[in-house]
């Protein structure tokens, strides 16, 4: 019994300090601060192939969190980083990645795709 208390607190101390250290690299911002920045970065869908083609963010590409350890050669470390998957924690997950990689301008839409308002583009 003891040892479940320590690992439940252990790991509740390690959510923490993964969101506090995750808010150093990686800005999530609301729909209409999105929505400024997007056209000028580059827009990341990072769920997968069939969730893209049932619809996604006008202009975005599709980068699987799965695939984006193999497909870091796609994405320009000298310009914003803006991600998306559909509710915020694969977008986390790639920020992760990208940090550890040397991207620093890492955004990500807050409440994910299933929160977007803006213009959606789907595959007939």
């Amino acid at each position: 019994m003891e040892f479940l208390i320590i690992a439940i607190v252990a790991l509740a101390a390690f959510s923490i300090f993964r969101y506090f250290r995750q808010r150093t690299f990686l800005k999530t911002l609301t729909e209409d601060q999105f929505r400024e920045g997007y056209r000028k970065a580059q827009l990341i869908d990072v769920r997968e192939p069939q969730e893209f083609d049932r619809g996604h963010i006008l202009g975005a590409r599709n980068i699987p969190v799965t695939q984006m350890r193999q497909r870091l050669i796609e994405i320009r470390k000298d310009k914003p980083v803006y991600l998306y998957c559909q509710s915020g924690s694969r977008s986390a997950r790639a920020a992760q990645l990208l940090n550890k990689k040397g991207y620093e301008d890492i955004n990500q839409l807050k409440g994910g795709f299933k929160k977007w308002t803006g213009k959606v583009k789907t595959k007939k």
